[in-house]
């Protein structure tokens, strides 16, 4: 049962960040208008090329490239063998900022171990296309990996994101292991920062230190979900707490965001975490939602196609089936502005080159969703 103090500390909060409403859900109507364009097999990523088709990432360890003229996926061959289990698979997909010139392209997944282990890892490789509507993956390299490798197969993690300073930012979950967070000799629960080729910046706060500490950017984290970047270059995360508690957080350089130490919400079976505002040495989040959204994804916008939205942040829900928008204030406050009902788990948001915002349905038959501005006649 959720402590009256967190409660309490919810509503408190709610007039200066945000908060789930407590025991109902309440949506606003709908602004945007939404088209089914295709269909997936448990899709959990997705990155638009330059010439417009996309790259969709499947969890049982498939790569797709749609085309959104003929209306057909392709299959890009070259992917690594990933570990399909429990929250486990194939994650991300991203493109390097210098995609149009170098066509490298970086893909996260579960990856097996020994003795029943498993990990998060990126490979970074070179998209050569075909003229059959697909291609392949070459020159592979795995350019980080979670360590150590841990039994279980859940909070993985594994978003990764390009920042404006050209630097690589990959979420990596706690694996359900809590304290791994707090231990610097691992990069579980953590949000890490990388030169493009998976070599450590010499300002990495940690850099110092050597070895796996170089590598952290953050700690303190749980399972990280949704890793971008707003306007201002500023990096923000979306993270899945425990009974309670999912957190947005303003990822700042070094901070500890104190998982398992505090949370806003409680271990599952009802054991106390103390919370965030009894360590105040402790970075706490923007913004928290009690009950949880179960967040997936976090994607900042721009464009033209919703212009009352620039500057505002949507995050996909999977028990919460929904899309969030958040609006913030001066000195990284943030609130729950909007909710949208939507008819299934919401894995991944992307907006597109005309500044429509797409989105992938979780699960198997997940589809993939164009959300335009209600009124307007989808483009495609």
């Amino acid at each position: 049962m959720l402590k009256q103090s967190k409660l309490l500390a919810c509503a408190a909060a709610a007039t200066l960040a945000a908060c789930g409403d407590f025991g109902h859900d309440s949506f606003a109507q709908s602004p945007f208008t939404t088209t089914p364009v295709a269909e997936f097999n448990e899709p959990w990523a997705m990155a638009f090329l330059p010439d417009g088709r996309l790259l969709v990432t499947e969890k049982r360890g498939a790569l797709k490239l749609y085309s959104f003229e003929t209306k057909k996926s392709g299959e890009v061959t070259g992917v690594p063998a990933v570990e399909y289990a429990g929250q486990g698979g194939f994650g991300d997909v991203v493109l390097h900022p210098s995609f149009a010139a170098n066509g490298l392209v970086y893909l996260s997944y579960a990856e097996a171990g020994e003795r029943n282990t498993a990990g998060a890892a990126v490979v970074r490789a070179r998209l050569a296309l075909n003229a059959a509507g697909g291609g392949a993956l070459e020159g592979s390299s795995v350019i980080w990996r979670q360590t150590p490798k841990v039994e279980g197969r859940g909070h993985y993690g594994h978003r990764v994101a390009f920042g404006p300073d050209g630097f690589l930012y990959i979420s990596s979950g706690e694996r359900q292991k809590f304290t791994p967070a707090q231990d610097m000799q691992q990069n579980l629960g953590k949000i890490v920062r990388l030169n493009d080729d998976g070599s450590v910046p010499a300002d990495n706060p940690f850099a110092d230190r050597g070895g796996v500490p170089a590598q952290i950017w953050s700690l303190g984290h749980r399972n990280p979900l949704g890793l971008a970047f707003d306007a201002q270059g500023r990096l923000w995360n979306v993270e899945m707490g425990p009974m309670g508690g999912d957190e947005l957080n303003l990822v700042q350089r070094g901070a500890n965001y104190g998982y398992p130490l505090v949370s806003n919400g409680d271990h599952y079976g009802g054991a106390n975490i103390p919370d965030h505002d009894t360590r105040p040495d402790l970075a706490a989040p923007a913004a928290f939602w009690n009950p949880v959204i179960s967040p997936s994804s976090l994607l900042f916008v721009s464009g033209s196609e919703f212009p009352d939205w620039q500057g505002d942040a949507l995050i996909g829900g999977l028990s919460s089936t929904s899309i969030l928008r958040i609006e913030f204030g001066a000195g990284g406050t943030a609130r729950e502005a909007a909710r949208y009902r939507m008819p299934q788990r919401m894995r991944a948001l992307e907006q597109g080159p005309d500044g429509a915002i797409w989105a992938l349905e979780d699960g198997r038959g997940g589809r993939l969703l164009k959300l335009t501005a209600a009124g307007a006649a989808p483009s495609r």
